[in-house]
């Protein structure tokens, strides 16, 4: 259906995504609900709304938005409402009253590029006639954009860049070169702007046309994880996109490497690998800088460094494997180094020896990761202050910009630096912090390589070890205590190929029971489990609350097994509507007080006051989780309280920042602890089924682990060691600069 009309009041406005609710006014004065994507529209706005009347289970008949057309309004009240709507600076309804009924019919023609005339209005000079003009024509041009690029499947941020890039002309611009899209935006649809230039007459072989797939394909690539890909691999992509000739692509790639937008690498097994050049220069630092700083001066040494590590177990009454004091001895006599072993392996007790040792010789640690919540788990078990590598780097929101890779960074003052959960360290990341450290520091690694790959590009701590270039330690022992958790030791056996063990065995003397595995695939069943071990079924086995203690684990959003679903059930068994709780609904998602959230992108901006004393700040980061404790539907806002007890205020078109947090994904969960973890195993895409997945969920758990899922597919899980691989050359360039500069 069509309908025309104006837009009334919003009931509801998503700031970021333009998502709307609001009144609209159809001729004839009828009164509807509409709902949709509707970015940079204001009250007062005259529309050609396209869609459908769908029924609300709760809120009744609307009419649900496809697309739409902004109409000029076509009547001076009209005229005056779109005016006095406050969308142009300096015009209030008393001004708007005055223009219209002034100028009459000639209104539309004077805003859009008279400013002279509108200095008859009593208090408008010259140059606020002229803001008030360029402002108009400003707006309207946007909304245009938004119209034309709508239909490209181009998101409302990539919308306000493209103006922002383009300016006024935007359209113009794109219709002479649609290609210049792929350029300044994020995942766009690659086919239709292809369409599009092919229907204005580009030619198929045309050089914009060729030279813009290369580079899609590359960025293409990049979001799978991967840093580069093989030239041919890439010629027979393109040339199936394109339906074009490989020669045609070969030269596009010639013409990219002039300009410095793509770079060939030719390794020693005669491969050639492309790279866009951000990507390129990232690694290529990265490599450079771990190498330089490695082989520079060890200046940072401490002398009779056995001495130090036996003064060291006296003060914390442990005494030190060999493992950990080869580790430590690694550390001083190397300025870089990585330590990399499974739960139990006694990781932490190094990291924190290392700290007492070097401070007690007067020098500085400085301790990072690359998110909140590892950071934390970080800071309590070494109790020293431990940041994110954002904090530390203070580089905001730089890293989501590929192109900012030559961005420099301010300098850490540290004489060690320890970064924890290296596995989560994307290219990107590494890049900068390489930047920031000063020849002289030492650099510690510390992770897990059986762990998940970061969500960015690269691989970077498997690809440092296997470079064999830098020193690393890998533990292998598992101590008494830990060897005492069937946690831990399933974990290890997962990682080893061995499915954990589907019955109770009988119990060895020491062995805690904190292992527990349902062999159920009826989802039915599952989600029946699920629920009943959240509401208090394992309070035989510790004071466990879900709220404090308690996180389900599952490999994918969709299904009934999926984070969406659950959490939809869970919060009705956990948290259940209540006149004594206030509500918000957002979309098909009901918040509530006391609902357990997770934030689900960076924050740089929003500020937050420590619940317990004056400490304050800004920014909220992917993947911390909170409670609700508050929503206030008068003042539109949501106040959440993180784990750290930092208090955050959301305001009602922001919350599309969280989602519920009763089930998590596993992804989501990498970098986390929780005391007990109940980890859910639906039959789902083979793709998502991966031993490294189920070795990340199991070592999330710290004192109760419980399993759900038919045995058949965890043994899948367990032999499925068919990760994807990723295409990266550090591990190359780490050799390659190492022989040619050092």
């Amino acid at each position: 259906m069509e309908l025309k009309g104006i837009v009334g009041d919003f009931i509801y406005q998503n700031e970021v995504n333009g998502y709307s609710i609001c009144d609209f006014y159809i001729e004839g004065d009828e009164l509807i609900t509409a709902v949709g994507y509707l970015p940079f529209i204001n009250t007062g706005d005259t529309l050609k709304i396209i869609g459908n009347y769908v029924t609300h289970k709760e809120y009744g008949e609307q009419f649900k938005i496809e697309t739409f057309e902004k109409c000029l309004p076509e009547t001076l009240e009209g005229l005056e409402h779109y005016l006095a709507g406050g969308i142009i600076k300096g015009i209030g309804p008393a001004t708007a009253k005055k223009i219209v009924s002034t100028f009459q019919n000639e209104t539309l023609e004077i805003l859009r590029g008279n400013p002279q005339k509108l200095c008859q209005i009593r208090g408008i000079t010259y140059e606020r006639a002229e803001d008030i003009v360029n402002e108009f024509n400003e707006k309207w041009e946007l909304w245009q954009i938004v119209g034309f690029l709508e239909k490209f499947g181009i998101s409302t941020a990539n919308c306000k860049k493209v103006y922002t890039e383009l300016g006024v002309n935007a359209i113009d611009t794109i219709k002479q070169n649609p290609y210049v899209l792929v350029d300044i935006t994020y995942g766009v649809d690659f086919k239709k702007i292809d369409k599009m230039a092919l229907d204005i007459g580009i030619d198929i072989n045309s050089t914009k046309r060729i030279e813009s797939a290369i580079k899609y394909a590359l960025n293409l690539s990049g979001n799978n994880g991967h840093t580069c890909t093989l030239k041919q691999n890439l010629i027979a992509f393109v040339s199936e996109l394109l339906n074009v000739e490989k020669e045609n692509i070969e030269e596009g790639i010639i013409n990219l490497k002039a300009k410095k937008e793509v770079v060939e690498e030719t390794r020693e097994d005669e491969a050639t690998w492309l790279y866009l050049y951000p990507t390129y220069a990232a690694e290529e630092n990265v490599s450079e800088k771990l190498l330089r700083l490695e082989k520079a001066k060890n200046i940072k040494k401490i002398k009779n460094i056995k001495a130090e590590i036996l003064k060291q177990e006296k003060s914390i009454d442990i005494i030190l494997s060999e493992e950990q004091k080869e580790a430590i001895e690694l550390v001083n006599e190397n300025n870089v180094c990585v330590i990399t072993g499974g739960p139990g392996t006694g990781k932490t007790t190094i990291i924190k020896s290392i700290i007492d040792i070097f401070k007690l010789h007067k020098k500085k640690p400085v301790l990072c990761a690359p998110t909140g919540r590892a950071a934390k788990r970080m800071q309590e078990t070494t109790g020293e202050e431990a940041k994110t590598i954002h904090r530390l780097l203070e580089i905001g929101k730089l890293e989501e910009d590929r192109n900012s890779v030559e961005y420099e960074v301010a300098p850490i003052d540290a004489d060690i630096i320890i970064i924890d959960e290296m596995s989560m360290v994307d290219l990107y990341i590494m890049n900068y912090l390489m930047k920031a450290i000063y020849l002289g520091t030492k650099l510690i690694l510390v992770g897990d390589e059986n762990q998940l790959p970061s969500v960015g590009p690269g691989t970077i701590l498997k690809d440092i070890i296997q470079s064999e270039e830098i020193p690393v330690i890998r533990l292998k022992k598992i101590f008494r205590q830990a060897a005492q958790s069937k946690i831990v030791v399933n974990a290890h056996n997962v990682n080893n190929g061995i499915s954990f063990t589907t019955k109770e065995k009988s119990k060895e003397e020491g062995t805690r029971d904190d292992f527990f595995y349902i062999n159920d695939e009826i989802q039915e069943r599952i989600l029946s489990n699920v629920i009943s071990l959240s509401t208090g079924r394992l309070q035989n086995y510790g004071n466990y609350d879900f709220f404090e203690n308690i996180q389900i684990l599952t490999p994918t959003k969709k299904g009934m097994l999926g984070t969406k679903e659950l959490n939809k059930q869970l919060q009705k068994a956990l948290n259940p509507e209540s006149d004594l709780k206030n509500e918000k609904t957002y979309g098909e998602i009901v918040y509530r007080e006391g609902d357990r959230v997770m934030q689900i992108k960076n924050n740089y901006d929003i500020y937050w006051e420590r619940k317990k004393g004056s400490e304050t700040g800004v920014g909220v980061f992917n993947g911390e989780i909170g409670k609700i404790v508050k929503i206030d539907n008068t003042e539109k806002y949501v106040k959440i309280e993180f784990d750290d007890q930092k208090e955050a205020w959301y305001g009602f078109n922001e919350l599309d920042q969280i989602e519920h947090a009763y089930s998590i994904t596993i992804h989501k969960s990498q970098g986390s602890e929780f005391d007990v973890v109940i980890i859910v195993i639906p039959k789902t895409y083979q793709m998502l089924l991966t031993r490294n997945l189920l070795y990340t969920a199991l070592t999330r758990a710290k004192k109760l682990l419980v399993v759900i899922g038919g045995k058949e597919t965890i043994d899948f899980m367990v032999q499925n060691t068919d990760t994807k691989k990723r295409n990266t050359g550090l591990e190359y360039k780490i050799r390659n600069n190492l022989m040619t500069n050092f």
